[in-house]
């Protein structure tokens, strides 16, 4: 009787040792107690994991709501009704909730638009963490002197031109505007221009530079015109409408011009330079993280234009 005292119930008594010694000996058991200890380990060592899982909630502040406010001003409306306000609210959770299921499907891998946007994005970031303070008076003066050539002013010439067209005269056209040439020997700038065709634009041009020059009448033109002397009929020289006689009334030469003159320039090109080199440092240590590996013909392509090997760190 005692003797089955002592024997525990059914319900109180723990699992014999041996069925414990039988269980730790089958497959499945060993594996889910090996993939709960991972899962333990990973968690306790990686506790921000959870932060990152996919979350159901959608949070909309205050600035979010201002910014639509905002953006719905912009454009030329009233302030938004509330039921305005809600429709706001709700297009952006329709557009937050179905980027997040967009994610969750893997729709961004490999998107060259996504790609460009957060590489966009990377550039925007990059240019707000290149702040660069105000030089001093000194700095910028000495950076100056380095760089004056970087703000040398064109030169500037003033004109009066005769038009000989090839639609009117055609193969004759020069021939005419080198006769006309011998009759304006001596002849002062404001010669009639009854002597030559009508011209599209303008008959003068006043304190020109050559850029504007060679956008209207050609690179030829434009380099020929600065090379004739003032003072007197010259030519003829061609540009793309057809054969002119230029009289020039002066030419301004190329110049460096005083610091003073261009002190606000200098200072934002001096910025400029510098969020720039800071932009490329910050670019090229994260460069170096990174191997690119290439195929082997495009390699060797690489290599031959002197280009650093294949699968370097650059």
């Amino acid at each position: 009787m005692d003797a089955m005292r002592q024997q525990p119930g059914p319900d109180s008594s723990p699992i014999p040792q041996s069925r414990w010694r039988r269980l730790r000996r089958e497959p499945l058991v060993l594996f889910v107690l090996i993939g709960a200890a991972l899962f333990v380990g990973y968690r306790v060592l990686n506790p921000g994991a959870q932060a990152g899982a996919r979350s159901n909630v959608i949070e909309l502040t205050n600035d979010d709501l201002i910014q639509m406010s905002v953006t719905w001003l912009a454009q030329g409306r009233p302030a938004p009704t509330p039921a305005q306000m809600m429709s706001l609210v709700e297009s952006r959770v329709r557009e937050e909730i179905l980027a997040r299921e967009a994610v969750a499907l893997g729709l961004d891998k490999d998107d060259t638009i996504i790609k460009r946007r957060l590489a966009q994005k990377m550039e925007f970031l990059a240019e707000d963490l290149s702040a660069v303070p105000d030089p001093t008076n000194a700095e910028l003066e000495a950076w100056f002197k380095q760089n004056a050539e970087r703000f040398a002013l064109a030169p500037r010439i003033s004109f009066r031109h005769l038009y000989f067209s090839p639609d009117r005269r055609g193969a004759q056209a020069r021939a005419d505007a080198v006769g006309v040439l011998a009759k304006l020997a001596g002849a002062p700038a404001d010669t009639s221009a009854e002597l030559a065709d009508p011209f599209m634009f303008q008959d003068s041009y006043g304190d020109s530079a050559p850029e504007e020059l060679r956008k209207l009448f050609g690179l030829s033109f434009t380099q020929g015109l600065f090379k004739l002397a003032p003072g007197a009929w010259r030519g003829p020289i061609e540009s793309g409408y057809g054969w002119h006689l230029v009289f020039i009334d002066s030419i301004t030469p190329a110049r460096i011009p005083a610091f003073e003159e261009v002190e606000t320039e200098a200072k934002s090109a001096w910025i400029e330079e510098r969020r720039d080199a800071s932009k490329r440092k910050m670019y090229e240590a994260m460069r170096a993280r990174y191997q690119v590996v290439l195929p082997e013909a495009p390699a060797k392509q690489a290599a031959d234009a002197g280009t650093p090997p294949t699968g370097s760190n650059r």
